[in-house]
C-alpha cells in the first residue's frame, strides 16, 4: 500500500487505532503498531481525569456501551511514554482534553515538547460528568483555537454526528483544526431483561456496527457540501471493506476500535490484511444475491 498522509504522518496504511481503554499504556500502544496499525490514538491524556467513576463496558448484539471517559494514569506517565515513542519515531497520536481551553492549551504544549508530532482534542466525550460533549459550535470553538495559539502541531478534533455538526466542523476549521476525525460515540442505551432498568444505570456512549452508516452519510454530506479538510472516519469498522468504504465516501484514513475488544491483535491484523488485498486489487470481489419473493 502507499503511504497514507494524515496530521504531517506518512503511514505505512489507513488503520488507525482509535482512542479507548485498549490505548491507555505504552504496552498495548507498541503491541498494536507491531502487528500492523498505521498509526495509534492514546487514551485521552487529562490533567484532572474524574475520580471515583467506574468505567464498564456491555457488549451487544450490534457493538457496545461503555461508561468510559479519559486515562487515569498521570500526565507525567504520559509526556514520558510520548517522549520514548517519539524518539524511536513512532507514530503516535496524543488524545488531549482538559476542563478548560487554557489548561488544554497548555497540556498540549507539554505533549508538543516531548517530540510527539500529532495530537487529536478529545472534547466531544459524552460520558464526561459536564454532559457537555461538542453540541455547542463556540465551544468547539474555544478548545481548538486556544490549542493552536499554544502548538505548531497538526492536530485534529475529534467530533460526534448529530445537531449542527456542520456548525460545528466549521467552527473546528475557524480555530486551526488541521483534521476532524468522526465519529465519538454517540447517545445509547440498553433496557436490562432482568430489572427493566437501563443497564449501566444510564444514557453512555455506543458504538460499533450501527453507526457506521450514519458516519459514512455524514462524511458524504460534509464532502458535497465543499469540506474538504482531512477527515478520519470511525464507527463500527469490523473489516477490510469497511475501511475502504469510508475512504471512498471521502475519508482520508479510519480509526478502528470496538471490534478490538474481540481477540485485539488478531482482529487488527486481519482488519490490516483485508484492507491491503482491496487496495491493492487482490481482494475476490463476491456479489450477495437477494431473491424477493411476493
Amino acid at each position: 500500500m502507499p503511504d497514507f498522509p494524515v496530521l504531517g504522518l506518512r503511514i505505512k496504511n489507513p488503520v488507525i487505532v482509535g482512542s479507548g481503554l485498549l490505548t491507555d499504556q505504552e504496552r498495548n500502544i507498541r503491541r498494536l503498531l507491531t502487528s500492523g496499525a498505521g498509526a495509534v490514538v492514546t487514551k485521552t491524556i487529562h490533567p484532572s481525569p474524574p475520580q471515583g467513576l467506574e468505567e464498564r463496558i456491555l457488549r451487544l448484539p450490534v457493538g457496545m456501551l461503555n461508561s468510559t471517559t479519559y486515562s487515569k494514569r498521570s500526565v507525567d506517565y504520559w509526556l514520558r511514554a510520548l517522549r520514548s515513542c517519539a524518539a524511536e519515531g513512532l507514530p503516535v497520536i496524543a488524545s488531549v482534553h482538559a476542563d478548560t481551553p487554557v489548561e488544554l492549551g497548555e497540556l498540549a504544549r507539554e505533549v508538543e515538547r516531548t517530540g510527539c508530532r500529532a495530537l487529536e482534542l478529545g472534547i466531544s466525550c459524552l460520558n464526561d460528568e459536564t454532559g457537555f460533549g461538542d453540541d455547542d459550535p463556540d465551544r468547539v470553538f474555544a478548545y481548538t483555537a486556544e490549542t493552536r495559539s499554544r502548538v505548531a502541531l497538526p492536530f485534529s478534533v475529534k467530533v460526534a454526528i448529530g445537531d449542527a455538526l456542520e456548525e460545528r466542523v466549521r467552527a473546528a476549521i475557524a480555530g486551526g483544526a488541521d483534521a476532524i476525525t468522526m465519529s465519538d460515540t454517540i447517545p445509547g442505551a440498553a433496557v436490562s431483561p432482568l430489572t427493566g432498568g437501563l443497564e449501566l444505570g444510564g444514557t453512555y456512549g455506543y458504538s460499533g456496527a450501527g453507526i457506521k452508516p450514519l458516519v459514512l452519510a455524514a462524511i458524504w454530506r460534509l464532502r458535497k457540501r465543499g469540506f474538504d479538510l482531512p477527515i478520519m472516519g470511525c464507527g463500527g469498522i469490523n473489516s477490510g471493506r469497511d475501511v475502504a468504504d469510508y475512504l471512498n465516501v471521502g475519508a482520508h484514513v479510519a480509526q478502528v476500535y470496538t471490534a478490538l475488544h474481540t481477540d485485539m491483535y488478531d482482529t487488527l491484523k486481519r482488519i490490516v490484511a483485508e484492507t491491503d488485498d482491496i487496495l491493492s486489487g487482490t481482494a475476490p470481489v463476491t456479489l450477495e444475491t437477494v431473491e424477493v419473493t411476493t
